[in-house]
């Protein structure tokens, strides 16, 4: 009887030395039912960064059109979520004084063309009042269709008065022609157009009213390009130093979150945006996606930016990894049901994942602690 109690004593003790030997990484009050396994085993991974951002029109996408003079608004043409093409009338200001000042122009441009006939008419008569005159004294060869055509005439003398009385026409003359193509221009101004195609974004001016210019231009309207759009990324500053121009990017939005749209990496804004002594970097996104048209501005985006891509590696979870000073471990599960704590070296690192570079082979279990 005592010999069979002794012997149970001693297997029981080899057992429990057995164990223990086999859980060094689990402590006293730990058990192995309170680790969930999962193999390693091996897959496509690739480096990325994660970002929250939003969508933006890139420069030049969004344009607030306004006027250039003061007036009413006679007719408004754009409602909000209208299509309009670059160069389409969207507004008119009342234009009935400009058009007046336009008419008066021309007329007077007359008037003056006039007044050069006459200056030449008075200092020599004989000849057609569009005919340029020349130094006295000299010889003058009238073209056909003037009064002495086919004769040789020689420039009469006159007087300094006379020659000053010329041009000074012809430079009145230039003045008022001027003067015409600047009310034509400001009548032009009274035609509202678009400068892009795109859609109508908002609408701030009302038939009827009557807008003032200023230092800034009343806005009518504001046009988004839909089809030119990015994002616009927030990394953190430890993660902008992997970001470079040309990586492959994918993002969400909200309100599609099954749907992925492509995109890559066009410019990194060198100054940090500091909110909250949290310290980001404004990535530029370019959305190369042929479902662009889903998108809208101020949509909340979900960034992945990809750094290098590697195919077929070892990985396991980065749950299962435990760092012991400068080394790594795991512990890896053995046929009878124990642990056994391995020393592994890891590699990079996507996601919820971690590459095995050696200590782990493919196919082993490694333990992870139940939450």
């Amino acid at each position: 009887m005592k010999k069979n109690i002794f012997t149970a004593l001693i297997f029981t003790a080899l057992i429990g030395g057995a164990f223990a030997i086999g859980l060094p990484a689990i402590g006293k009050t730990e058990k192995p039912q309170d680790y969930e396994t999962v193999a390693a085993k091996r897959k496509t991974i690739s480096a990325s960064i994660l970002a929250t951002g939003a969508v933006k029109p890139i420069i030049g996408a969004e344009v607030k059109v306004g006027a250039r003079i003061s007036g009413k608004v006679e007719h408004l043409y754009a409602n909000i979520g209208d299509r309009v093409e670059k160069d389409q009338v969207i507004a008119e200001i009342e234009k009935k004084d400009l058009e007046a000042q336009v008419t008066q122009a021309e007329a007077n441009l007359k008037v003056a063309d006039a007044g050069i006939g006459v200056s030449k008419a008075s200092f020599w008569p004989a000849l057609n009042a569009e005919t340029d005159f020349g130094v006295q004294g000299t010889t003058y060869f009238p073209q056909t269709g003037d009064n002495f055509a086919g004769l040789k005439v020689t420039v009469p003398l006159f007087n300094g008065q006379d020659l000053y009385t010329i041009k000074q026409s012809k430079a009145t003359k230039e003045a008022v022609r001027a003067a015409l193509d600047y009310s034509k221009i400001q009548l032009s101004y009274a035609t509202i157009t678009a400068p892009i195609s795109g859609v109508i974004a908002s609408v701030s001016t009302q038939e009827g009213e009557t807008v003032a210019a200023g230092l800034t231009a009343p806005t009518f309207v504001t046009i988004i390009d839909l089809a030119r759009l990015q994002v616009d990324a927030f990394v953190d500053e430890t993660d902008i130093g992997r970001v470079k121009v040309g990586q492959k990017a994918i993002f969400t939005v909200d309100t599609y979150p099954d749907k992925e749209f492509a995109g890559k990496v066009r410019a990194i804004y060198p100054k940090a945006i500091i909110q909250e002594n949290v310290v980001n970097f404004d990535v530029v996104i370019e959305i190369d996606d042929p479902n662009i048209e889903l998108l809208r501005p101020d949509m909340t985006t979900s960034v992945t930016i990809y750094q290098e891509e590697r195919k077929g590696v070892l990985v396991i979870p980065r749950a299962a990894v435990t760092k012991e000073g400068a080394g790594k471990s795991v512990l890896v599960k053995q046929n009878n049901g124990s642990f056994e704590k391995k020393e592994i070296k890891t590699g990079m690192t996507s996601g919820s994942d971690v590459e095995v570079v050696s200590g782990l082979n493919e196919g082993e279990s490694v333990g992870i602690k139940r939450e």
